[in-house]
């Protein structure tokens, strides 16, 4: 995975429900793994911005429940830095889903700001967001 140009700290642990800001039809997710994550040995692993990660659908379309994706975490409530100098932080913990392997998101817009780093690193999901901050 291509790196990106911000200290992020650890946002989100495995187990956590976070928002589906897309149109795909899941509305509330839980985090179930995160793939190409780092953690030491006996460490739970965690998430951050612009990681890729395993989720099952929690609520939304009736069909969708229960199912398990890959999604990318576009926005965290934990505050991180980024190599300007400056801290950011969002509202609340938010993930896309994606629909294949090479990152191509399932829904057709994102509800909300997308964070900066995930431009860097997912470009197909930047280009549906409505604004990057």
């Amino acid at each position: 995975m291509k790196s990106i140009s911000a200290k992020v700290t650890r946002g989100l642990n495995i187990g956590s429900n976070v928002v589906a800001a897309d149109n795909s039809g899941a509305r509330i997710v839980r985090i179930t793994g995160v793939k190409h994550g780092k953690s030491k040995k006996g460490r739970q692993q965690y998430a951050k911005v612009a990681d890729w990660v395993k989720v099952s659908v929690r609520a939304g379309k009736p069909d969708m429940k229960g199912q398990v994706f890959d999604a990318v975490v576009i926005r965290q409530r934990k505050s991180y830095r980024r190599l300007t100098g400056e801290r950011v932080c969002f509202e609340d913990n938010a993930v896309a889903l994606l629909k294949d392997e090479k990152g191509n998101p399932k829904g057709t817009m994102i509800k909300g700001p997308v964070a900066r780093e995930v431009s860097e690193r997912w470009k197909e999901v930047a280009k549906i967001a409505q604004y990057v901050l």
